[in-house]
Parts: structure tokens; sequence; C-alpha cells
């Protein structure tokens, strides 16, 4: 069984879910049962992604209780102001087929915009309403959080952000850490080949790079979603609740850390 971190609202998260993006409806149909069936209960999606349905439909098909899984969907730049995000989560839970979702993130920041505070506004009336049980970010660094904390906003329960072990925002942790915020991990196995670290420690464990990099995260508290359709990588990717990495792995891991990489929601989004 998958354990799960409290959140700040009273909520819980499993800390290990499946990614969707870039499947499409087809695929992620046949997928999200798939990794139903191996254990999985956290299933993140987004409206950009032009899945939900796809997610939906996997849902039924899996047969599972609703309240047996943890759903997150993200709304973009298209749906960030007041109606506009009514109108996404609107369209997302038609999508999805669902009455609610667990998580519901504002996508990007889109800073230049000056909309983000009025997005999130929405997204506390939507979560009173009961069409989400928390509500959260992607992509936001401290100065858009600060925004938020500094208007007397809801703390966001989860900014999912992209980390790897080459990327492990360490500041922006203690950050969320500080003010009661999971870290949640979009691209938590980008570039592990090219890591001999994680392949010598993949190697002592009898693992792969890609079990070491995840159990990294889980013992430093950080909610990964890898993402994969393959069925052996579903396995492979939830295979990492009956081993546990020393202080020595984990040093050596924090090691390859290169600060200041990965994306810069300063510059992009969408």
């Amino acid at each position: 069984m998958i354990p799960s971190i409290a959140l700040n609202d009273g909520h819980s998260i499993p800390q290990l879910g499946l990614g969707t993006w870039p499947l499409g409806d087809a695929e992620v149909a046949v997928v999200v049962p798939t990794a139903i069936e191996l254990g999985y209960r956290h299933i993140d999606t987004a409206a950009k992604y032009g899945n939900e349905a796809g997610v939906g439909e996997g849902i039924r098909r899996s047969g599972i209780d609703r309240d047996e899984l943890f759903v997150t969907t993200k709304l973009d730049g298209q749906y960030q102001g007041e109606d506009r995000a009514i109108e996404g989560l609107r369209g997302s839970l038609e999508r999805l087929d669902l009455e609610f979702v667990d998580l519901l993130l504002i996508h990007w920041p889109l800073p230049d915009r000056g909309e983000f505070l009025s997005t999130w506004r929405t997204f506390e009336k939507l979560q009173a309403e009961g069409f989400t049980r928390s509500i959260g970010v992607s992509n936001f660094k401290p100065a858009h959080l600060d925004v938020l904390l500094d208007a007397g906003a809801t703390v966001p329960a989860v900014n999912q952000v992209d980390l790897s072990p080459t990327n492990a925002r360490l500041a922006e942790r203690a950050y969320h850490d500080s003010r009661g915020i999971v870290t949640e991990a979009w691209s938590p196995i980008k570039d592990i080949l090219d890591q001999p670290v994680l392949l010598e420690i993949a190697e002592k464990h009898e693992r792969s790079a890609a079990q070491v990099a995840l159990r990294s995260h889980l013992q430093n508290g950080i909610v990964a979603i890898p993402k994969s359709a393959n069925p052996e990588r579903l396995a492979d990717n939830i295979a990492v609740f009956d081993f546990e990495l020393d202080s020595r792995d984990l040093e050596a891991i924090a090691a390859i850390d290169v600060p200041g990489s990965g994306a810069d929601s300063d510059q992009i989004g969408h």
C-alpha cells in the first residue's frame, strides 16, 4: 500500500502517483486501469493534457470505488481569472465524469498576466463549494507564493514542480516546508541514466536507477509523479516500498544536484 502525506487542510495525498502527460485519451484509458490494478491510487492529469476524458474512462473501466482514488487536475492559462476558472473546473469534471477532484492546481503562474491571485481566490470558493477537496499550485516560485500569502489567502496544500535528483530545488523545498506546503515532483526520474552515482546505488541495492531516484524522493518527503505507459515500468516505479536508502546513498544523490536548473516559470508557462 502506498503511504500518504498529510496536507495542511486535513486531507492526505498518496506519495506516489501516475503522471499521464503526454498520453492521449485512448492510451490513457488503458493505462489507468492497469496502474490501478498494480496498486496506484493517485492519478494526475490536466485540462491542457487533453486526456481527462480518457482518465475518466480508465477509472470507470477499473471498477474501483471513487473514495479509493486521489485525482488531481490542473487549469492552465486559458482558465486563469474568476469566471474562466469556474468554467475550467466545470469542464474538467464533465470530462472526468466526476463530481469532484481531490486536488486542483493552477498549472503555471504566468506572472506577467497578473491573474493568478484572482484565480486562487476562485479556487478557494470552488473548494468551499465541494468541487475540489484540496487546492494547490504548480511551477510557482517562492516569489509567486508570497503574493498569495501576503494577500492573506489560503496556503496552497501542494506545489507541483519540475524536480529530479539533478534539480533538487533545495531552497524551494525549505520554503515549502516552513509554510506547510507539500512538494510534488512532476519530473522525478528525469536524466537519471546520465548519472553514474544513481547507477552505482542501483547496483548496490539490486534495483533500477528509476527506483533509486523515486525512493530518494519518498525518503525526502516529496510526492513523486512518474510518467509511463509501459506496464513493466509502471510495476517497476511502484516497487519502491520494500527497500531503504542509507544516509550515504542520500548524500551521494544530493551531491548531483545542479542548482538553478529546470523550468523557470518566470520565463515559460501555458
